[in-house]
């Protein structure tokens, strides 16, 4: 890792600044970092095989479209990315048959992400790989998992192919695979720190972060946009603005009723009944 951080031009400095960042990031005691800086530096590559189902592709793309090298490329370097239909070089029967290779030489050692929903309808024929249905592809791959991570809204929730009036059946990666624990990285597209931060945790911990009720990490989801709101105390109460520039909008009012998203949290609305 020392000579990989050097080559990409990143200071060591640098390295265990990124590791008391995550520290922080993953609500971990200070004294973590160096557990971090160590786990980074003598895990054993971990493999991955990446699935690309209905999608844009958007979250592989967020994923190399850094400026410039980062830290958080350096530990992405530590995956061993095995199966990816979108970076491999291999095509054909030669990309599945690495995918198979993996699978059979890491028995529940492997991390798989899934980016895009899972069409269902009428046997899963809208999104085929390699002759086969892609659902087939995911439940074979995700059994033999270690770690299953939906990166992106459409393998979240299904995103745009799951919208009403289409004819693909489409569902998130929850929704599909009931048997293993997903970590979901929502978003159009995910953030990529998200990913690297629940990477650093499992080669840490050898666990995969705390989820809230939808599957995504509370180190990441845990808190909103609305629970940091200066006008949090007026929605409690439900003082909202009625039109701009009547006198709760003067008074600071909560904009809710004026078309603010940033209540649309489960819980809150649910308690509030707003």
């Amino acid at each position: 890792m020392s000579a990989e951080l050097a080559r990409r031009g990143v200071s060591r400095r640098s390295f265990l600044k990124f590791c008391a960042a995550m520290s922080g990031v993953l609500a971990l005691p200070p004294r973590y970092a160096h557990l971090i800086a160590s786990a980074l530096q003598s895990s054993p590559r971990v493999p991955v095989i990446w699935l690309n189902g209905q999608d844009c592709g958007g979250n592989t793309e967020a994923l190399l479209r850094a400026n410039k090298p980062t830290v958080a490329e350096v530990i992405l370097d530590t995956l061993s990315l095995d199966y990816s239909e979108v970076l491999m070089a291999a095509a054909g029967t030669q990309a599945e048959a690495a995918r198979e290779a993996t699978m059979a030489k890491y028995p529940n050692g492997y991390i798989a992400v899934v980016e895009g929903s899972i069409p269902l309808a009428d046997g899963g024929v809208y999104c085929t790989v390699g002759g086969r249905a892609f659902a087939e592809i995911v439940k074979q791959v995700c059994a033999g998992a270690l770690g299953v991570i939906a990166v992106g809204s459409c393998a979240f929730d299904g995103g745009i192919p799951a919208a009403r009036g289409g004819i693909t059946g489409a569902v998130g990666v929850s929704g599909f695979i009931k048997d293993k624990k997903v970590i979901n990285l929502s978003g159009c597209p995910m953030n990529p720190e998200n990913l690297t931060a629940t990477i650093v945790q499992y080669l840490t911990l050898k666990e995969f972060p705390a989820t809230d009720e939808l599957g995504r990490p509370l180190f990441a989801y845990g808190d909103s946009v609305h629970q940091r709101c200066e006008s949090l105390p007026h929605f409690r109460k439900k003082e909202f603005v009625k039109e701009w520039g009547d006198a709760g909008h003067r008074a600071g009012w909560c904009l809710y009723q004026m078309g603010c998203k940033g209540a649309l949290h489960r819980r809150e609305l649910l308690h509030n009944q707003v």
